[in-house]
């Protein structure tokens, strides 16, 4: 048995077992993955994919539980790979981010910005996607870290650590009705077409608790996961937008009214999650620490070996979360 075995049978279970997708990854070729897949099967005397005609169809039950080792395996040796690249103090490396629209736009240029000018040999990698895919790119290794508001929770593997705490302002054009309110209420909100993100984006889910527990359904008319899109159909007049605060910029964005809406919604929390047993390269708890000045190295240290979820709230439950 062969590390690159291990390797081979992981990325084509990542791919979806295309092995064409998983070669391309892998920098190699699909008549060498598929050899050396069978070599390992013959090794153990049992299949680990099982095959309709030449293609893959599906991962066996023996499959599920040597792929949960291959990947536990592959990770301790990235692990090991780390651990001496800082000790011969190598600042070479790569940093891979998973992330959504709103947090690689509007949040996250001014870190990148500093990070690259303390570590111009590190080389950055961001990922955009939804919040579960985000969740499931850090959870299966692909990327260093995830940093987002919705789905992390649903990834047990996930060291989650909180970041800051945002709300949300409502967006109409100028002259707009709603500009005049003093007080704005979730009923009066609730009597206009609403454009906003798509469900599981961007605290999404505290938008639709706020109408719930007043018995209302809001008209959704228009939804999209990048608040620079909301901003352009409001601009249409297709309806009032909710965005969170920190995508509204005074400058850009001046032809709108920003409304602020933190007395109508509970605030949503940012988090940023990584695999738990990691080994943190130094520059990783300094990219942390950019990102979150609260998240010091050694309440990462910390989070990193909490046993449970219980744990891992209690260390964070008194810390002051700052506000965008």
């Amino acid at each position: 048995m062969k590390l690159q075995q291990l390797r081979y049978i992981w990325e084509v279970a990542r791919q979806q077992l295309n092995v064409s997708q998983a070669a391309q990854s892998l920098h190699t070729s699909q008549p060498g993955i598929s050899k050396q897949i069978k070599l390992l099967e013959d090794e153990l005397g049992l299949e680990i994919f099982a095959r309709s005609g030449k293609h893959l169809a599906r991962v066996t039950p023996a499959g599920e539980a040597i792929l949960r080792t291959a990947g536990a395996i592959l990770a301790q040796v990235e692990n090991i790979q780390a651990i001496a690249a800082d000790a011969r103090h190598d600042g070479r490396g790569s940093l891979a981010i998973a992330t959504t629209h709103t947090q690689c736009r509007y949040v996250l240029p001014t870190v990148i910005r500093r990070f690259i000018d303390k570590f111009p040999e590190v080389a950055l990698h961001m990922h955009q996607g939804t919040p579960l895919q985000i969740s499931e790119l850090a959870a299966t290794g692909v990327t260093d870290f995830a940093i987002a508001t919705e789905a992390l929770e649903l990834y047990q593997d996930l060291i989650m650590m909180p970041c800051y705490s945002w709300n949300r302002v409502i967006l109409v054009p100028k002259g707009h009705v709603l500009a005049e309110e003093k007080q704005l209420t979730i009923r009066e909100l609730g009597n206009f077409p609403l454009v906003t993100y798509n469900l599981g984006f961007t605290g999404r889910s505290k938008l639709d608790d706020a109408f719930r527990q007043q018995g209302l359904e809001p008209k959704f008319v228009f939804t999209a996961a990048d608040a620079d899109v909301i901003k352009t159909y409001v601009r249409l007049g297709l309806g009032v937008g909710i965005v969170a605060k920190m995508a509204y910029d005074a400058t850009f964005d001046a032809d709108l009214i920003a409304i602020d809406a933190s007395h109508l919604f509970e605030p949503s929390v940012t988090r940023i999650g990584f695999r738990k047993g990691t080994y943190l390269r130094g520059y990783m708890f300094d990219f942390i620490e950019m990102f979150a000045p609260h998240l010091t190295r050694d309440m990462v240290h910390q989070a990193n070996l909490s046993q449970s979820r219980e744990a891992l709230n209690a260390l964070f439950e008194r810390v002051t979360l700052p506000q965008l």
